[in-house]
């Protein structure tokens, strides 16, 4: 009997410690939910996105971030009048615990509203509504087959997936699909899950390439990814109808609310139409676009001088990102561009200072870079003792090489005089010279440079940051995939 009731306490004893474990992880993760919805979204100045690096999504070609939700994305930010940052998603498991920490304000990728994702999180209005379908390889020689004999080759119905083996991630909402639909044919459809680091555009790479039987995709991204892989099908649908939307955290209510109304009215418009098109209709543009060398997704690279960019980064201890987003905005890697006062070369040097630097219009882009690097170099020499903080003088430095120091000297003293910090750039600095073609600020008795079209360097400053943040965004996910693909041909050799 003693030990019956030693026993039976120590089995309770573990219950209720287990019942505690839970409430307090439970609790935990509730403390961990950050409270940011629009109001406050508007006063920081920054929409936070988590956006999937795909061929549809986010992709940087010839120099510029496209992609269907990255545009959205960017036109709704404009709605509501605050910069877009995007956060690249490293892996779709954690994607709702990262919205709900405040990593992101948004996920705009392409996520299916179901039942058990509506527990941690809201959906807005739906962007696309799309069907789930199988992703199957077609057999050898199936260019050679009549249709009808092709058909017989593949599976046709979701019956015939009966002890077949599919490849999905668990935390997908293809997982529960499939688990429901093994029920549903009353036979067993075996699942090999993978991580939420593997895209839905990998798996498929995988099914083309034989590494795997059968995964499952959204049919918007099927059709694209066909263009691609001639060899796969995605005729089979497994599903009905499914609302694809973006997800907010559930205490954004404003934010979930100023989403819906302006994308309701949006998607009424030719625009919207025109921009679906471009990515899940346009085939030519997509074939055009991954067989471009300076296609990330593919090539790796952004531009035809990546590495010596890498090399002459190095030399003024910039990332190699930012000296080519400052390229791309001053010649967009085109070493034969001329502009507004005979500049010349990917560096658009004047030729007063390209000669003291030793390049004129005959000069490779080697030498127009190197030339280049050597002038940031002088500028920043030049705001070193004025500027301390590196990440400021960067600001400071891009604008000198675009109006020269002496307006940035006005605008500090200007700064200065109206109480705003002369040594921050953002919302200090930038304000007085962005403004320094008004007779209130440009005749004031602090300036001695007079009149200058600031805004055209405050623009500049702004949007060689925004593409560095892409560029920097491209290169570490790029480099996270060689990583995991040595990793892969590592366990391999083993």
């Amino acid at each position: 009997m003693n030990k019956f009731y030693t026993y039976l306490i120590l089995s309770l004893s573990v219950i209720f410690t287990a019942c505690n474990t839970s409430e307090v992880q439970q609790s935990n993760h509730q403390k961990n939910i950050v409270y940011k919805d629009l109001d406050s979204i508007k006063t920081i100045g920054t929409l936070k996105a988590l956006l999937e690096y795909s061929p549809t999504s986010y992709f940087i070609y010839k120099g510029n971030p496209m992609g269907f939700e990255y545009e959205l994305l960017k036109k709704y930010a404009k709605h509501i009048d605050v910069e877009l940052e995007i956060i690249p998603i490293k892996n779709m498991d954690s994607i709702f615990v990262n919205l709900n920490n405040g990593l992101g304000d948004i996920i705009a990728t392409n996520l299916a509203i179901t039942e058990e994702r509506l527990i941690e999180t809201q959906f807005t209005h739906p962007v696309l509504i799309t069907q789930q379908v199988l992703i199957q390889r077609k057999p050898e020689g199936w260019r050679k087959l009549r249709k009808a004999d092709l058909k017989k080759q593949l599976l046709q119905s979701p019956l015939d997936l009966v002890d077949k083996t599919v490849t999905i991630s668990k935390e997908s909402s293809f997982y529960s699909r499939i688990k429901s639909l093994s029920n549903e044919i009353g036979g067993k459809i075996h699942i090999n899950t993978v991580s939420g680091e593997i895209s839905m555009e990998e798996l498929i790479e995988k099914v083309a390439t034989q590494e795997i039987e059968y995964t499952i995709a959204d049919k918007n991204l099927a059709i694209v990814s066909q263009w691609q892989y001639s060899n796969i099908d995605a005729n089979l649908t497994i599903s009905l109808d499914q609302k694809i939307a973006w997800s907010t955290r559930k205490n954004s209510q404003k934010l979930t609310h100023s989403i819906n109304e302006w994308l309701i009215e949006f998607q009424k418009t030719k625009k919207f139409k025109i921009l679906y098109n471009k990515y899940f209709k346009n085939q030519k543009g997509f074939n055009q676009r991954i067989k471009h060398e300076y296609y990330t997704l593919t090539s790796g690279e952004i531009s035809p001088f990546d590495e010596i960019l890498q090399q002459q980064a190095k030399k003024i201890n910039w990332d190699w990102e930012l000296l080519a987003a400052m390229i791309y905005q001053e010649s967009h890697f085109n070493n034969s561009a001329r502009g507004w006062g005979n500049s010349f070369g990917l560096m658009q040097f004047m030729p007063k200072t390209g000669a003291q630097y030793g390049v004129d219009t005959n000069s490779t882009a080697q030498e127009n870079i190197i030339a280049g690097v050597n002038y940031i170099k002088y500028l920043n020499k030049y705001w070193e003792p004025i500027i301390p903080d590196t990440t400021q003088r960067i600001r400071f430095v891009l604008a000198s090489y675009n109006v020269g120091p002496g307006h940035l000297l006005d605008a500090r003293r200007l700064a200065e005089k109206y109480g705003k910090d002369a040594f921050i750039w953002d919302n200090n600095v930038d304000f007085f010279l962005l403004n320094k073609s008004k007779a209130k600020y440009y005749k004031d008795e602090v300036v001695r440079h007079g009149y200058c079209k600031g805004f055209i360097t405050y623009n500049y400053v702004n949007e060689i940051i925004t593409r560095y943040e892409h560029y920097k965004n491209m290169s570490q996910l790029q480099q996270a995939l060689k990583n995991k693909q040595n990793e892969e041909a590592n366990l391999a050799k083993l």
